[in-house]
């Protein structure tokens, strides 16, 4: 029977043979054995097992075979790196280590906490990241040998759009989600002095425990703020000066001992004290406690107040909503007339004005579902993804699309980045099976029974074995 080898994204490459480092080395029953050649790499029994662990650890699922599916795409790696490596492919470590954070992040995430993590990859966290490191900038350099590969061939021009439009079968063009395009003005409550300085004795009083030899991260699981601080202790990976905004970085480029907690420092988020971790070079790693004042309700009683005041101008034809802006306290959108710009990182719509009802947070989009266009609502509360605040704000419903089939003449782009996609998809799948076909390729007999999903992974003489 044929082993299905998994369903998977074309060329989304997973993080393979080294990552999970020690992981397995206490399972004495697992006899190591090289089970695949690429080249003059070696794919080892080992290194299936360690990344099958990994993408569980990541919260992964494989529809088929993992022992089909995995070596597969170990040895898809290896070609592509091969390449990588004739094209002289360097890439930033400072992209590397912010790869190397966020994957911490996601593995804490999943497992629980970073105590569960280094329990169930039986490695610490320190020892875990150097083993990521390297495998990670392997990833960059595919990533960057495929764009060499497709080059200027995946660039398309419009009448190719259109006849690839024009070839679909209605009842398969894809559906556009609702969009809508917002303005918005927010007002932040007045924090009193009293709030403020509770927040600061705390604050002190943290700094005097690590001095007396209490874990600065133990206190950051316990009561800083930070959304996520009770999986990462307050730890922020490795940044850049320009990564953090001005008020926090020069206070953590300033510190110099690791043993010491730097002042309180005040930024947009609330106010924090800080620890180094490591430097290296023009990059950054630190652990933080934030603390944020609470805001009473009266405060927000007198914010929601003056914004009733400006909705009611503007009904009245005082004012328009574009006149009020400027008094926003977002800076991000007051000198703009308030247009938000999408700013979610998983969104088909990223950094432009289009918005999905799931891009917007609960509280916004229970808002805006039922406005009409020109439409400017009542003022509400929402927190800010960006600093974890609570404000008030009003919103105008400058443009919705209602969903709809795609369509050239509305969706030109959506469509083009769809066709974009599968040719270029086209080229890699053309150019990886020349590549298999001009490599040496071993596979051990007791792995050869899968569905592969490309061909000529067995070369003839391997059949005859």
């Amino acid at each position: 029977m044929i082993r299905k080898a998994g369903k998977l994204v074309l060329f989304t490459l997973f993080l393979g043979s080294s990552l999970l480092g020690k992981a397995q080395d206490s399972n004495d029953n697992v006899v190591d054995k090289i089970i695949w050649i690429v080249g003059d790499e070696a794919i080892l029994k080992s290194d299936i097992e360690k990344s099958r662990m990994l993408i569980l650890s990541r919260g992964g699922r494989i529809e088929g075979d993992p022992y089909c599916f995995i070596p597969e795409q170990l040895a898809v790696q290896k070609l592509f790196l091969d390449q990588a490596k004739i094209d002289s492919i360097t890439v930033p470590m400072s992209n590397v280590n912010r790869a190397v954070a966020q994957q911490e992040k996601n593995v804490i995430d999943n497992l629980g906490s970073k105590e569960k993590a280094e329990e169930y990859l039986n490695a610490t966290m320190t020892q875990l990241k150097e083993e990521w490191r390297e495998e990670i900038k392997n990833n960059f350099m595919v990533e960057e040998a495929q764009k060499n590969i497709v080059g200027k061939k995946g660039a398309l021009t419009p009448s190719e759009v259109r006849k690839y439009y024009a070839q679909l079968p209605k009842d398969s063009l894809p559906y556009i989600p609702t969009t809508v395009e917002l303005q918005i003005i927010t007002n932040e409550p007045v924090v009193p002095q009293s709030e403020i300085d509770k927040v600061k004795e705390r604050l002190r009083d943290f700094t005097e425990r690590v001095n007396n030899g209490q874990s600065f991260s133990s206190l950051a699981i316990m009561y800083s703020e930070e959304p996520g601080a009770a999986q990462t202790g307050g730890e922020l990976g490795f940044r850049g000066r320009a990564e953090w905004v001005p008020e926090f970085s020069n206070m953590a480029f300033s510190l110099t001992d690791p043993k010491k907690v730097s002042n309180i420092v005040e930024t947009e988020y609330g106010f924090h004290i800080i620890q180094l971790i490591e430097r290296r070079g023009d990059l950054l790693n630190a652990r933080h406690i934030l603390l944020q004042p609470k805001v009473p309700a009266e405060s927000f009683q007198k914010a929601t107040a003056k914004m009733d005041t400006i909705v009611d101008l503007i009904h009245k034809g005082e004012i328009t909503f574009e006149d009020a802006t400027p008094f926003s306290f977002d800076k991000d959108t007051r000198n703009n007339n308030g247009l938000m710009v999408n700013r979610k990182g998983t969104s088909s719509n990223y950094g432009t004005p289009r918005f999905q009802m799931e891009d917007l947070s609960k509280e916004m989009a229970l808002v805006v579902d039922t406005m009409k266009v020109g439409q400017v609502s009542a003022p509400f509360k929402i927190r800010l993804e960006k600093n974890n605040k609570e404000v008030i704000a009003i919103v105008k419903l400058k443009n919705r699309v209602d969903r709809h089939i795609a369509n050239v003449s509305d969706d030109y782009q959506i469509l083009k980045e769809i066709v974009e996609q599968k040719k270029q998809q086209e080229i890699l799948a053309k150019w990886l099976q020349d590549k298999i076909k001009d490599t040496y390729i071993y596979i051990d007999k007791d792995w050869r029974n899968c569905d592969f999903q490309y061909s000529g992974w067995i070369k003839d003489e391997e059949e005859n074995n």
